[in-house]
């Protein structure tokens, strides 16, 4: 049985070769679909595994309280539906304070600027950087972790000490050739000690996520002065399975910090972790759906190419088949002869559009600054529907080889 396999394989090589410039545009045909399919794929591939990063290092076990969910409200002229206030500070700290939830960890914050300049001695960066004013459960809740040095105390946030958290990018450019730790940046002017330095977080969609300086939130105020700053408050469940009935209780707390009567509508925002990411993952979906239908289409016109090259092929070689029906050669023999050479055709046709697809998934990843993996599911879709292709094409062509008549097959001019 092995030896009638390689056979066949031998014969329909032979074959390929004979009719090698038809077989390499049936091959770039069927590679072309499976390159639309494949590359998709894998820039979806690409795309998933950096919003699961960028986003599950919070843990699916955390909420924030903000001004609006993550869901944008609005009506059909694209008009705000309802304004929420901002949250305040005070009531940022009075959901804080009467939010005495089991297993929950609070934390206050908010974004002093996205624009500021720090310097160190004669060096300065420039002023993209952001500074955010935090509590010491800031980066718990966050997802951060400090690789040097130390994280806020509650020390440092009750006596307002103007010390630092510093992004891994400082370690890059302004402070690239010292030990960050204990040196002291300059940020408006006042100066701040560098008591540690984050794990580096990358890019999400071209922006660093490393370029940002944490202050505890009280000297961040002082330093910051702007009208109606909003204030985000972020809680990490220690036990997963009580996060929805944590949500209940936060949303019930502000409530009362909101001063709500019961038949009104929340005013505030609650966003869970998981949620967003589920959102997002979600509408990367109707790209993948996008992929298979680009996909379906082309390697339907692949399909019918394969199979009209093997028609071809079997009208050509008609008096061969008489030849090897007329030394004893059976139908199946015949039969299986033709089909392999449409499955080597189409297992070609799969390698390269494969190959391409990877290449280009690989490109379009890097130019957008995702986070590349090897798309082990679009490989095993491609190969798998060359292969159907493969069955569909040959099925047809290989029958009508297999019934030829042995007389009328010699009889052919």
């Amino acid at each position: 049985m092995i030896g009638l396999f390689r056979e066949n394989v031998k014969i329909a090589m032979g074959s390929i070769r004979t009719q090698l410039l038809r077989t390499i545009l049936t091959v770039l045909i069927i590679g072309i679909g499976i390159m639309a399919l494949v590359g998709i794929l894998t820039v979806v591939s690409a795309l998933e595994n950096t919003i699961s990063k960028d986003f599950a290092s919070m843990g699916a076990n955390t909420f924030t309280l903000n001004q609006y969910d993550n869901l944008t409200r609005s009506e059909g002229n694209g008009e705000v539906k309802k304004i929420n206030p901002i949250i305040s500070y005070p009531e940022a700290v009075a959901f804080k304070k009467n939010y005495n939830y089991p297993f929950a960890h609070t934390s206050v914050s908010f974004t002093a600027t996205a624009n500021a300049e720090v310097k160190f001695e004669s060096k300065k960066t420039d002023p993209e950087v952001s500074v955010l004013g935090v509590d010491d459960y800031y980066t718990v809740n966050s997802g951060l972790e400090v690789v040097k040095g130390r994280n806020f105390t509650g020390f440092d946030i009750e006596n307002n000490n103007y010390v630092c958290v510093l992004g891994a990018d400082f370690e890059k450019e302004l402070l690239s050739d010292v030990n960050p730790i204990d040196k002291t940046i300059s940020i408006r002017g006042a100066k701040f000690k560098v008591i540690g330095v984050l794990k580096e977080k990358g890019s999400t969609f071209g922006k660093s996520q490393d370029l940002r300086v944490l202050i505890p939130i009280q000297v961040a105020r002082t330093l910051f002065t702007a009208p109606n700053i909003n204030y985000s408050t972020s809680v990490m469940i220690e036990k997963k399975e009580l996060l929805d009935e944590a949500v209940d209780n936060a949303t019930i707390a502000m409530r009362k910090v909101r001063k709500l009567s019961p038949i009104e509508d929340n005013n505030f925002g609650v966003s869970r972790s998981d949620d967003l990411i589920n959102k997002i993952l979600g509408i990367t979906q109707y790209l993948g759906i996008s992929a298979w239908i680009i996909g379906v289409i082309t390697i339907f016109g692949s399909t019918i190419a394969l199979m009209n090259i093997m028609l071809v092929s079997v009208t050509e070689r008609t008096r061969e088949i008489g030849t090897r029906k007329a030394l004893g050669a059976k139908r199946s023999t015949i039969a299986m002869q033709f089909f392999m050479e449409t499955l080597v055709i189409g297992q070609l046709g799969g390698l390269v559009g494969t190959l391409l697809g990877i290449l280009i998934g690989f490109g379009f990843a890097s130019l957008l600054d995702f986070k590349f993996v090897i798309p082990w599911l679009a490989i095993t879709s491609a190969f798998l529907v060359c292969f159907l292709v493969a069955i569909i094409s040959g099925l047809y062509p290989a029958l009508k080889a297999a019934k030829l008549d042995p007389i009328e097959a010699l009889r052919y001019e």
